[in-house]
C-alpha cells in the first residue's frame, strides 16, 4: 500500500519537459510510480486541475542562525520550498572559537541586515566550535524542510587568522595551510561549498570589508586545491564590481571580467562548479550580456561556471516602521520612541517636516549598519516607486516619484517620498530598484532566465529581513512569470520549474531530489496555479529579543510534501517537521 496518491495533476517533473497529466505513488519518503498508479495508499490528494512540480530547491538563503532556533523555516517553508542552501556570501556561524561569536554576528548583521540582538540570543552559543561540530549540532534538529550548508570565507579566515583575517591582511604560508585544512574538514563533513564576497558594499556594522574580500589568488588557489581534495561541493562568490564601479569612498578593487576569470580559473583548479551573482546594473546596462559570453568560453575550455541571477528587480524595501531615509535626523530621533500613531502625528507637521527635510544626519555608532547605510542613501527618484499590494515588480518610467513629484509641482524627491510615507496610516512601503531595471523592464531579466549558462537564485531568504524581501521569489517567479506579465512575454512553465528545481538539484549535488520520478524523494508541490500568488506584506516582531521583519504570505499551494510528509496543506502548516540537514555527498 502506498502511504500517499496524488492523483490527476498536469505533472511538471523538473526535467524541464513538457507536462504530462498521471498519478504520483509515494512510500516510505520516496516516489515509486508516476503515470497511472492504481495502487490503494492511506492518504489521496486530488490534484485534479492543479499542477505537480517537485518542491522548490532555494540556493541563496542565509538561514545560518534561524536554523538553531526555529523549525518552522519560514517564510521559504510556506512558498513551497523544500530545500535550502545557506552559508552563502561569506558569513556564517562556523567555524567560532569559544566566545567568538561577536565578530560573526557583526559581520551578518552588517551584510545581511539580521538583527545582531537575535542572533546573540536566538542562537546556542557554545554548542559548537568547529564546522563539523555545527553541522552534528544541526543535525540533531527537524525542520519543515530540508537544510544544506556552505562554509563561509569570513568565518575561516577569523577562525585562522584572528583579527588579522578580519582586517583582510594577506595569510601567510601557515595562514593558508590552516584554512585549507578547515575548508577541506568542513567539506569532509558535509559542507555543500565554500562561500566568499569580494565587493566592496559587504561590510561590518564596524564599516569593516568582510574577511577574504582581498584575497589573492594563493588564498583562492588554496581554497581550490581544498575542494578538489574533497571532490564535493562548489564556489559561491559575490564578485567584486557586481554593483558597478562602486562609489568614489569605496570604489571596487578588480574589473568583473577578471573577476570572472579568477572565478573560472578556481573552478578549474578545483574540478569543482562555482556560481556567482550577476545583475543588470544601470551604469553598465549590457554587460551582464559579456560576462556571459565570457562564461561561456571559459566553460568550453573545461571550467564549471554558473552565473546566478534572480528574478526579479532588486530593490529596497522603505517604509516608517523599518528603514527610511530620515532616520538619522535629530527631530526624527527625537520622536522615534513615541508610539507609532502619535509619532505619525508629530511627523505630519509641516514645522516638523520642513526641520526633518533640512536637517543633516547624526553619525550612526556603527557606519556599517544597514541604518546607517539606508539613513544616507542617495535617493534615485527615478528608479523610486510605491509598493503597493498586488504590485507586479515591472513599473513604467511614469510611475517612478521623480515623474509623480514632476507632476505633482514637486521639486524635491525626498519631500516627494517623505509625503508617501507619512500618508494615509504610515504603513505604506517604497521600493528603490538598483538592478535589473536599467530600460524600465524586466525584458534583461527574462533573457537571463532563459539562458542555458544561468541558475536561478539570489532570493536572500533570511536576510534583509526588513529592507530587500525577495524570499518570495519561488512563488512570484511561477506567478508572474508563467502567468501573469503583460508588458512583455512569459516564460515556459516546464522550464521555470526546471530552473528551480532539477537545475538546482544537479549544480549542488541533490541527485535524489528536485524531480518527480520513481526513487527520487518525495519533495513535492501541488498548486492551483490559478490562485498561485503573494499576500499582503505585513510587519512581525517574532524573531528572539523582539526582532523585526517583514513577511509575505503564499495562497495557492495545495499541498507541500517534504521526504513524503506533508508539510503544508492549503496554504497552512500542518506543524509536520521531516526536514533534516543534508551532507554532501551522501
Amino acid at each position: 500500500m502506498l502511504d500517499t496518491l496524488i492523483r490527476g495533476g498536469s505533472i511538471l517533473d523538473g526535467s524541464g519537459r513538457a507536462a504530462f497529466d498521471g498519478d504520483v505513488g509515494i512510500r516510505d519518503g520516496r516516489i515509486v510510480a508516476v503515470g497511472r498508479v492504481d495502487e490503494p495508499a492511506r492518504e489521496t490528494i486530488d490534484a485534479d486541475g492543479a499542477l505537480v512540480t517537485p518542491a522548490w530547491i532555494d540556493i541563496h538563503t542565509h538561514y545560518d542562525g534561524q536554523v538553531t532556533w526555529d523549525s518552522a523555516m519560514d517564510p521559504s517553508a510556506s512558498h513551497g520550498v523544500g530545500t535550502i542552501v545557506m552559508g552563502n556570501c561569506g558569513v556564517g556561524f562556523a567555524p567560532v572559537h569559544p566566545g567568538g561569536q561577536r565578530e560573526l554576528i557583526d559581520l551578518m548583521e552588517g551584510v545581511e541586515d539580521i538583527p545582531g540582538s537575535a542572533l546573540h540570543e536566538g542562537m546556542p552559543w557554545g554548542a559548537w566550535s568547529t564546522y563539523p561540530e555545527y553541522l552534528d549540532f544541526l543535525s540533531t534538529r527537524s525542520y519543515a524542510l530540508n537544510v544544506a550548508s556552505m562554509v563561509a570565507h569570513g568565518a575561516v579566515r577569523n577562525y585562522a587568522m584572528g583579527e588579522r583575517g578580519r582586517t583582510n591582511q594577506a595569510a601567510t604560508a601557515d595562514d593558508l595551510q590552516r584554512m585549507g585544512t578547515i575548508v577541506e574538514e568542513a567539506l569532509r563533513a558535509g559542507a555543500v561549498g565554500f562561500s566568499t564576497s569580494r565587493i566592496m558594499g559587504h561590510r561590518s556594522i564596524h564599516g569593516e570589508p568582510v574577511p577574504g574580500t582581498f584575497a589573492n589568488d594563493d588564498e583562492l588557489m588554496t581554497i581550490a586545491q581544498a575542494l578538489r581534495r574533497a571532490g564535493t561541493g562548489l564556489l559561491q562568490i559575490i564578485p567584486s564590481s557586481t554593483l558597478g564601479a562602486g562609489k568614489p569612498e569605496a570604489p571596487e578593487h578588480t574589473a568583473l571580467e577578471a573577476e570572472v576569470d579568477l572565478i573560472t580559473r578556481v573552478s578549474r583548479e578545483s574540478g569543482r562548479p562555482a556560481t556567482f551573482t550577476l545583475f543588470q546594473v544601470d551604469a553598465w546596462a549590457d554587460k551582464w550580456r559579456e560576462v556571459i559570453a565570457r562564461v561561456k568560453a571559459g566553460n568550453a575550455a573545461g571550467a564549471q561556471v554558473f552565473p546566478q541571477v534572480g528574478s526579479r528587480p532588486t530593490g529596497l524595501v522603505l517604509g516608517l516602521r523599518t528603514y527610511h531615509c530620515f532616520m538619522r535626523k535629530p527631530s526624527y530621533l527625537a520622536l522615534a520612541g513615541l508610539p507609532f500613531e502619535r509619532m505619525l502625528a508629530e511627523l505630519r507637521r509641516p514645522e516638523v517636516r520642513a526641520a526633518i527635510l533640512s536637517e543633516p544626519n547624526v553619525p550612526h555608532p556603527h557606519p556599517g549598519s544597514m541604518e546607517s547605510v539606508i539613513a544616507n542613501l542617495v535617493l534615485n527618484p527615478a528608479k523610486t516607486f510605491a509598493l503597493d499590494d498586488g504590485w507586479s515588480y515591472e513599473p513604467t518610467a511614469d510611475e517612478s516619484f521623480a515623474a509623480q513629484a514632476a507632476r505633482a509641482g514637486q521639486p524635491d524627491p525626498m519631500a516627494f517620498l517623505y509625503d508617501h510615507l507619512t500618508s494615509g496610516d504610515g504603513r505604506r512601503f517604497a521600493i528603490m530598484f538598483f538592478t535589473n531595471y536599467a530600460d524600465y523592464t524586466m525584458d534583461a531579466v527574462r533573457e537571463m532566465q532563459l539562458d542555458d549558462a544561468t541558475v536561478t537564485g539570489l532570493s536572500d531568504a533570511g536576510a534583509h529581513v526588513s529592507l530587500i524581501f525577495d524570499a518570495v521569489n519561488p512563488t512570484y517567479q511561477l506567478a508572474y512569470w508563467g502567468r501573469d506579465r503583460r508588458r512583455g512575454d512569459t516564460i515556459p512553465l516546464p522550464h521555470l520549474v526546471h530552473r528551480q528545481t532539477g537545475r538546482n538539484a544537479r549544480l549542488f549535488g541533490f541527485h535524489d531530489r528536485g524531480g518527480i520520478a520513481p526513487g527520487m524523494r518525495a519533495d513535492v508541490n501541488v498548486i492551483d496555479f490559478a490562485r498561485l500568488g503573494l499576500g499582503a506584506m505585513e510587519l512581525r516582531r517574532d524573531l528572539p529579543a523582539g526582532g523585526m521583519r517583514l513577511m509575505q504570505p503564499a495562497q495557492g499551494y495545495v499541498a507541500t510534501m517534504v521526504d513524503g510528509t506533508l508539510t503544508r496543506r492549503h496554504d497552512e502548516d500542518t506543524g509536520a517537521r521531516p526536514g533534516r540537514l543534508l551532507r554532501s555527498g551522501r
